[in-house]
């Protein structure tokens, strides 16, 4: 192996007998350094956009979220659930409670999703690195205070520090409707605009209200109602340690997610296009390996002398098979070397001065520039595509070698 390796190399690098052989090689070297540069930078702005996107979905999303697997609602006061506060891992225990709800200001209505929120939601979520107006605020001596999406605040007409308060309606869950007043089919409250968030996220942005858990919880008619135990950890916490404690604690009539699993579907659609991108862009590198094909035959045929020699000097086929094997397989592998350093120096160049924008800028945009994140598991997995690809590419030409004359 080690003398075919020699051979082959020393067969890449010197000069053949005609030019165009020479610049059919470096064809097949550019065209899988380019493809797999093209890899490399793809596969990377994917992940910086789902890194910026987890990102983003952190201000309301919890490290552990608890749920009923069937059902809206719990009794928070339930020993089970009320172990977990005690818990050391424990940093921050938070009640929540979600409701559909009718939002009305002045002559506007629209549809909102009430998130009822314990005092200690601040130190549970980063909700003010998302606030875009006003201050959040869930209270104070004299009224309750709602925080409002920007998709809300806009179709309602109304913004932080606003004198009038936004009415809030939600149905009855008990006893039956009058048609003849349907006013009384609804708990009716109302509360002052605190503050605007935004995340870019229409089912955020356009549909959720922030607001007391105690506000919700009057209007939902049961003030032990919970739709969710949200919880943060302390610090060097084992996260899949706790997770996995809870759900046998709890047992299987409720979910236990963390923050990745809360947004399944978003990353689940993300992965699906990261990679059928991967394997668009792997589809062209395979057109990009027929020019190793040819680059190899061509090599071969301007070896044939060298071919005669090297059976004169006793090489047996296999020996010499090997040796434009390894050849073949050079083409490809250094061509993917290539491309890793330059994707990975493009990458690098992009994160530290953000050299491609989004638009013209002026904060139209979450970010400025792509964001980009090199995983060394990409790295892989392009590095495995190539060198398969080049293996393949390599076996035709070898075995149509004719060693018979």
């Amino acid at each position: 192996m080690n003398l075919a390796f020699k051979f082959a190399k020393r067969y890449l690098i010197s000069k053949k007998s005609h030019n165009a052989i020479n610049i059919i090689t470096l064809v097949s070297f550019c065209g899988v350094a380019v493809i797999t540069t093209a890899l490399i930078c793809a596969l990377s702005v994917f992940n910086g956009f789902q890194s910026l996107i987890s990102q983003l979905f952190s201000a309301f999303d919890p490290e552990i979220k608890i749920e009923l697997v069937k059902g809206k609602s719990f009794d928070v006061t339930d020993p089970l659930v009320q172990d977990i506060k005690t818990w050391p891992e424990i940093e921050v225990f938070s009640e929540v409670l979600e409701e559909n709800a009718l939002a009305k200001y002045k002559d506007r209505q629209l549809p909102v999703m009430m998130k009822g929120v314990s005092s200690n939601f601040e130190s549970l979520a980063s909700i003010d690195s998302i606030i875009i107006h006003g201050n959040f605020l869930l209270n104070d001596s004299v009224v309750d205070y709602a925080t409002l999406g920007v998709g809300v605040a806009s179709q309602l007409g109304v913004n932080a520090g606003f004198i009038t308060p936004v009415a809030i309606y939600m149905p009855r869950r008990e006893g039956k409707v009058n048609i003849t007043n349907m006013k009384g089919a609804f708990r009716e409250g109302r509360l002052f605009v605190s503050s605007v968030f935004s995340v870019n996220q229409a089912k955020y942005d356009d549909m959720l209200a922030v607001a007391p858990i105690e506000f919700v919880r009057q209007l939902y008619g049961d003030e032990n109602a919970v739709s969710s135990i949200e919880l943060r950890l302390k610090d060097k916490s084992d996260l899949s340690k706790v997770q996995r404690r809870i759900k046998e604690h709890l047992g299987d009539g409720y979910s236990v997610k963390n923050r990745l699993e809360q947004q399944s579907e978003t990353l689940r659609i993300m992965k699906i296009e990261k990679w059928i991108t991967f394997l668009i862009l792997v589809f062209i590198l395979m057109i990009a390996t027929f020019n190793v094909i040819g680059s190899l035959s061509m090599i071969i045929i301007d070896k044939k002398d060298d071919i005669a020699t090297l059976r004169n000097m006793g090489a047996d086929n296999a020996l010499i098979r090997q040796i434009f094997f390894i050849e073949g397989w050079l083409i490809s592998g250094i061509g993917a070397v290539i491309g890793i350093i330059v994707g990975a120096g493009l990458c690098w160049l992009q994160e530290t001065f953000g050299m491609l924008k989004l638009g013209t800028g002026g904060g139209t945009f979450i970010v400025d520039a792509y964001p980009v994140e090199l995983i060394l598991t990409d790295c892989i997995w392009v590095v495995v595509a190539v060198l398969l690809l080049g293996l393949f590419a390599s076996i035709y030409p070898v075995r149509a070698l004719n060693l018979n004359k």
